[in-house]
């Protein structure tokens, strides 16, 4: 299982508290970890990612392994330490302003 950890609103919108439990199958990667999460609460579908283009909404990061993944490649694959269910995939809400 991979563990994903989701911003305050995103969690508040699902109705889930604290982690997020999601089983991938085939090869782990962010598409398939937010195509789980979405399938699984198709509350979030369009909040994380554009309905037409699936891409990552602009205040959106992800993190992997203290790692921002938030530009790779959306099928590459993630480390072992996420799909063993080690670390969290994190969604992290992007601060803005100055």
């Amino acid at each position: 299982m991979i563990r994903v950890v989701l911003p305050q609103h995103l969690r508040t919108l699902a109705r889930v508290d604290g982690e997020v439990l999601i089983e991938v199958e085939g090869l782990a990667t962010q598409r398939a970890i937010l195509d789980a999460l979405e399938a699984r609460y198709p509350v979030l579908l369009g909040t994380i990612r554009d309905h037409g283009t699936l891409k990552r909404r602009p205040f959106l990061r992800f993190f992997v392994c203290e790692e921002d993944w938030s530009h790779e490649a959306p099928d590459a694959p993630l480390p072992d330490a996420i799909v063993n269910g080690l670390e969290p995939f994190l969604v992290i809400g992007a601060m803005a302003g100055g």
